[in-house]
């Protein structure tokens, strides 16, 4: 009798772990394609240069990463994008598109820089479906890798510029289509970017 009242126990338990797992950060894109920096939208203006490349020099996970060099000067602006509704179609390469991700689950966006410790000012931008853009500061403190977190809730709507066909309202409307990396602070470098992810949202 008592085998039989474990069995049951460790049954329903086993059961209860199977339906309830807590949900698992979910990546993006960790730059694994073929194609090179035609698959990536980039570029740079008003005295600023970027070139980018996927390198197998500094990878954090898989066998690549995402290379940008970057020189930037004070009235200096780029971009290094990916995703979907950019210029560059082909840069459309996340590992799960945006309208088949369950947002409600997520509650950051994750991904680890390899950096030269300069002290740049680095902006992670992203673009919600109405294409308004909102942004998250980070800074390249560290040699070496480290994860970079940006919560949803950090994110502030840019001021300084908006694409033109944007409806603007200050809140992140779901789905994300695309994130981006601009350099901000006016210097020259190199990081390295890999595995970009969301990271389920907290439980309370």
């Amino acid at each position: 009798m008592r085998g039989k009242f474990v069995y049951v126990v460790f049954l329903a338990l086993f059961i209860t772990a199977c339906f309830h797992q807590p949900p698992q950060p979910l990546v993006l894109d960790s730059f694994e394609d073929s194609c090179g920096s035609s698959c990536i939208d980039f570029g740079a203006g008003n005295g600023s240069k970027v070139s980018i490349s996927l390198s197998t020099d500094k990878v954090y996970a898989g066998k690549k990463s995402l290379k940008i060099e970057y020189s930037g000067v004070p009235s200096g602006y780029m971009w290094v994008a990916r995703g979907y509704g950019l210029t560059n179609k082909k840069a459309g390469l996340w590992q799960r598109p945006p309208q088949k991700i369950a947002w409600r689950k997520y509650g950051a966006f994750s991904f680890y820089l390899y950096g030269q410790a300069k002290g740049v000012n680095i902006a992670f931008d992203i673009k919600d479906k109405d294409n308004e853009m909102f942004r998250c500061m980070f800074r390249d403190d560290q040699r070496g890798w480290k994860q970079v977190v940006c919560p949803f809730n950090k994110f502030f709507s840019r001021s300084d510029w908006q694409p033109q066909d944007a409806r603007p309202n200050g809140t992140i409307d779901f789905p994300v289509v695309s994130f981006q990396f601009e350099p901000r602070t006016p210097k020259s470098g190199v990081i390295y970017i890999d595995k970009v992810e969301l990271l389920p949202r907290e439980e309370k």
